[in-house]
């Protein structure tokens, strides 16, 4: 089982094997998590998406490209369930985790940060987010060394380490 961890921080700015992108569908970039890491990693990553991803991204699954301009190495992008939109399958948020960490393994990737998927736009509450992480993490351990997950702002970093306090 991986390490887990929270940190308060701009997914961004983390020199790590891998970041997590909560996209959208299309994989052409959004708002958010996604247009902040479009934003940051420049123009190859969205060329990457269009070359992999041709016909975009199922709910739930994941795929990597590159991290262009980024610290990271790699950028794993992974489609949340939109439950604004009627998809409340918690099932799909689980396996956004779970895909994301399968795909992390394939990459070799030892250490990987996750924003709170689908707890921002697609209105899920970041305790189901949270509880989505570590129930996949728990049923499917990966190869992955350290997991983090990151809170943008201070609470939802403090909410994050409470949760994982009361999770050991």
């Amino acid at each position: 089982m991986p390490r887990l961890s929270a940190v308060h921080a701009d997914i961004t700015t983390l020199e790590v094997d891998a970041i997590v992108n909560a996209a959208n569908t299309a994989m052409r970039g959004g708002g958010g998590v996604d247009g902040a890491i479009h934003a940051a990693g420049g123009p190859a990553i969205l060329e990457d998406c269009i070359a992999r991803f041709p016909n975009g991204l199922a709910t739930g699954n994941a795929g990597w490209t590159t991290a262009g301009d980024l610290p990271a190495r790699w950028v794993i992008h992974t489609v949340g369930p939109n439950r604004r939109a009627g998809e409340d399958d918690r099932s799909l948020l689980v396996s956004c985790y779970r895909r994301s960490l399968e795909v992390a393994d394939e990459l070799g990737a030892k250490e990987v940060a996750f924003p709170l998927v689908g707890a921002g736009i697609y209105g899920w509450s970041k305790e189901d987010s949270i509880g989505a992480a570590l129930e996949s993490v728990r049923a499917n351990p990966p190869s992955v060394e350290h997991m983090i997950l990151v809170g943008y702002d201070a609470e939802t970093h403090r909410q994050i380490e409470a949760a994982l306090a009361a999770a050991a």
